[in-house]
């Protein structure tokens, strides 16, 4: 493994790579990886010839009293990781070689970053659009690969990839959850015992969303409701959003017909999750 601190390097070592028409998959990270991002790097592996992953705790998505100097990080372990999954390039940048003194331009995609957790974090999905951009033109891979878990996110980078003519093909991959349904996530690693359990309530809800509208429910409204209760019986868990959107747009809907993404974030103590899942229409 190919361990590269600076972009000009890992920009000289893709164009070689191309040149000898291998193929490059890229798995975009924060550290402190877990068992979902080594699911994107084992398909990475699968599919392509060559597999690039980015660490990166990106400040441009973090607001101003948000995480961005106590996420977790551990470059040693995840090193480590990266070595036994057989990762191929592994690009560690610092701040100052992705932002500049002077940088001033950010990437926004209009109509998918002001829903869902756009709501309470404005600016979260420019910082996001903005580095992806910037790994894209660095790296410049041919697939790069990302977790259902983060399914705006992922939605947003699609229609980047497609509207600025990457030819970068998104590979979304299933959400990879600890053995009682918690989602995995660096932030996890936040929660305190009685908090851990606590957070077992976020996939609870999705269940009991996922029961009452294959059992005919229609109304939206009711499933939120009843998801509200649930969560609300939890009592270190306070409720961010709750939304039953179409999954092509994000657009809430109060009527169920077809596919639809349930969605939540949920605060545990001071830890905000999220997670998700699609709903098929046609396997109610």
């Amino acid at each position: 493994m190919k361990v590269i601190e600076k972009t000009a390097e890992i920009s000289a070592c893709s164009r070689e790579l191309h040149l000898r028409g291998e193929a490059i998959g890229l798995v975009p990270t924060m550290g402190f990886l877990h068992d979902g991002h080594l699911s994107l790097i084992r398909e990475s592996k699968r599919i392509t010839g060559k597999t690039a992953v980015s660490i990166f705790v990106n400040p441009a998505q973090f607001g101003p009293k948000e995480d961005y100097h106590r996420y977790p990080r551990d470059i040693e372990g995840d090193a480590k990781k990266c070595r036994e999954t057989e990762v191929d390039l592994l690009f560690l940048p610092s701040v100052e070689d992705i932002y500049p003194e002077g940088h001033r331009t950010y990437v926004d995609v209009e109509g998918l970053n002001d829903k869902l957790c756009g709501r309470s974090r404005p600016k979260h999905f420019r910082g996001v659009a903005t580095i992806v951009t910037k790994l894209f033109n660095i790296i410049m891979p041919d697939k790069a690969f990302f977790g259902q878990k983060d399914y705006q996110q992922a939605m947003i980078i699609k229609r980047l990839a497609t509207d600025l003519n990457f030819g970068v093909d998104i590979i979304v991959m299933p959400t990879i959850r600890e053995a009682d349904g918690l989602a995995m996530s660096s932030r996890n690693s936040y929660l305190n015992s009685n908090e851990r359990v606590a957070a077992r309530i976020l996939y609870r809800s999705l269940m009991l969303a996922e029961d009452m509208i294959r059992s005919g429910e229609v109304t939206s409204g009711e499933v939120r409701a009843k998801m509200e209760g649930l969560i609300a019986g939890e009592g270190s868990s306070k409720i961010e959003y709750i939304s039953i959107s179409d999954p092509g747009n994000l657009e809430d809907i109060e009527t169920i017909a077809g596919d639809v993404l349930v969605a939540i974030a949920v605060w545990i103590g001071k830890t905000r999750l999220i997670d998700n899942i699609i709903i098929k229409g046609d396997k109610r």
